[in-house]
């Protein structure tokens, strides 16, 4: 007998106008173990980087985030760290195209409706010509995550025929 699918779209949205600034995935059932969000982004201007709030019932816009980055560019590699922000950083030194390609990011979310420990949230992103990403956020809250918003740090919105996808992985 064959297995049964690990991912499990939950959500697809693709932006249609040019006014769109943030993201919302709600009402996130706890059915799952862990989360994966594949987003395909572009951005209105230069100078922003994709960001995410999570929280239970709503989003936590206090400084209880954190990040780690190790970047490559083929030549040099260097590392970042930031504690207590009020979002995730899921791009630091790789701009977010405005035109023509798209920018591609997988995070996962390990362990999101868990209510004992603190969420960590693992992105990879690269853009061509730029370099690579690895970042590791942390959300510093034991409550289970139910609501996830992506935004642009910048006052920039999101192009057109940008696409976010949210995946539940079944527990093995």
């Amino acid at each position: 007998m064959a297995a049964g699918s690990t991912y499990t779209k939950i959500a697809t949205t693709t932006v249609s106008g040019s006014s769109t600034n943030s993201i919302t995935f709600s009402s996130i059932s706890n059915g799952y173990t862990d989360l994966v969000l594949i987003c395909s982004v572009q951005n209105s201007a230069a100078g922003s980087a994709l960001g995410m709030q999570v929280g239970n019932g709503s989003v936590d816009t206090a400084s209880n985030y954190s990040v780690t980055e190790l970047y490559g560019d083929g030549s040099s590699a260097s590392s970042y760290r930031l504690s207590n922000i009020t979002y995730t950083l899921n791009t630091v030194n790789i701009a977010i195209p405005t035109t023509s390609a798209f920018m591609p990011f997988i995070i996962n979310c390990q362990n999101y409706s868990n209510t004992t420990t603190y969420k960590t949230f693992l992105t990879r992103s690269g853009a061509a010509g730029q370099g690579v990403e690895a970042i590791v956020n942390l959300w510093r809250s034991t409550s289970a995550i139910n609501v996830i918003t992506l935004l642009l740090t910048g006052a920039q919105y999101f192009n057109a025929g940008s696409t976010f996808t949210l995946y539940g992985i079944a527990a093995a």
